[in-house]
């Protein structure tokens, strides 16, 4: 079980690694620029670049490595992102930096989906609490993400500015290179055993439940990121706080990430249906009152706390609804997670931008607050067909009635 416990960790850090990998290049994009000698906006394709291969290959990949060990599957991905961090480290050249951002980004889905179902899959006991030991070990893994946020990102732009711009994508080779030595050592061999068909995995998609819940993440990421995606123009432009106090924020909101997390978690375990359902009703709430504290600092300081407890369990509460609908194929529905998710951020970062152009920061949170409606609605939609489809009665249970009442004297 401590052995379990461990690789699950292994797990996490992973998935620290990689978001770190992702995400870290935002705050180092203006040394980027001046390194490989290209404009900002050129420079903006290495991130715009690695979202858009993830939203648009992850089903496929996590398809075609549905069939392979699982332990491979998971150390082969990490190394990918090793190597490409060492990339950065060497290169000077733009069209490297972004070759080695397109190819980490086909195995992104792949490692993240693998290890969710992998966690998931090791605490699996004979108790009864399969269920919520899963939740617990995905909790874990999801952990990563919030952890990456926190601190993978700032410490990635830190060592940029204080020591050079290799430094910090060596501290991100490294931090791969450790997980894939900790899969190598500590997971088991884990083939797949009975492959699930290429059918049967999409098969999922041909059940109009799936969809709606799809939609539902897409609304519930855009609500998240066309307000958190212009975090430093809100605090910066409404509530005037400097930079200091903006970096500020965001570590102490990437902070309480970690916390919210591990307690919307434990939330899920409880009752999963009525925790999604309140998720974006508090979405919601924290962005009327994102809107109705923004110009006054201390309850601004306050309110960035609120916020970042409730943005932290987006990830975990989406993924924990879509799989409802994915049992039958978890790796494929986490890769259908982690596709749409973008799509999400990518609408919801398009809608933000355009109100700040239009209407100023000022109008953000009621563009959250606008999509957080539209996922709520879906959700109820899509919680109607599961209620409709325990009242109607199945066609051998109508055929029983109408025998029951011909033979009736």
């Amino acid at each position: 079980m401590r052995k379990t416990s461990a690789a699950v960790l292994v797990l996490a850090l992973g998935v620290f690694g990689i978001i770190t990998t992702e995400m870290g290049i935002v705050g180092v994009l203006p040394q980027l620029s001046a390194e490989l000698g290209v404009p900002p906006s050129t420079a903006g394709w290495l991130v715009g670049a690695f979202a858009l291969v993830i939203a648009v290959t992850g089903p496929f990949t996590t398809l075609l490595a549905s069939g392979i060990d699982r332990k491979k599957v998971l150390a082969a991905s990490i190394a990918v992102f090793a190597l490409s961090n060492a990339v950065y480290a060497l290169t000077t050249q733009y069209e490297v930096m972004l070759a080695f951002r397109i190819i980490p980004a086909v195995f992104h889905p792949v490692f993240f989906s693998v290890a969710l179902a992998t966690a998931a899959r090791m605490v699996v006991t004979k108790d009864g609490e399969d269920a919520k030991a899963a939740t617990r070990a995905t909790t874990t893994v999801f952990a990563g993400v919030t952890v990456g946020f926190a601190f993978g990102v700032p410490l990635t732009s830190y060592l940029a500015g204080h020591l050079s711009l290799p430094a910090a994508f060596w501290f991100g080779a490294l931090v791969n290179l450790i997980a894939f030595l900790g899969i190598l050592r500590l997971l088991p061999s884990l083939p797949v055993g009975q492959r699930v068909s290429y059918g049967a995995q999409l098969s999922v998609l041909r059940q109009p439940r799936m969809w709606l819940t799809i939609t539902s993440v897409v609304l519930i990421f855009a609500a998240m990121f066309s307000v958190y995606g212009y975090f430093a123009e809100y605090l910066g432009q409404v509530t005037d706080m400097d930079g200091s106090w903006v970096s500020a924020m965001l570590m102490a909101f990437g902070i309480v990430m970690i916390l919210g997390n591990f307690a919307f978690g434990s939330l899920l375990q409880r009752n999963l249906v009525r925790t999604a359902l309140a998720y974006p009703a508090l979405c919601l709430l924290v962005y009327v009152l994102v809107y109705a504290i923004g110009p006054r600092f201390v309850p601004m300081v306050l309110g960035v706390l609120v916020w970042g407890a409730v943005h932290s369990g987006g990830l975990i509460v989406t993924q924990s609804w879509l799989g409802r609908d994915a049992r039958d194929a978890p790796e494929f529905g986490n890769s259908l997670f982690i596709s749409f998710s973008n799509l999400g951020i990518t609408l919801g970062t398009a809608a933000g931008g355009w109100v700040l152009s239009a209407a100023g920061a000022r109008r953000l949170p009621w563009v959250g607050a606008g999509f957080a409606i539209a996922a709520l609605v879906v959700m109820l939609v899509r919680l109607s067909l599961d209620r409709a489809g325990r009242r109607t009665p199945q066609s051998g249970e109508v055929a029983a009635s109408h025998a029951a009442v011909r033979a009736a004297p």
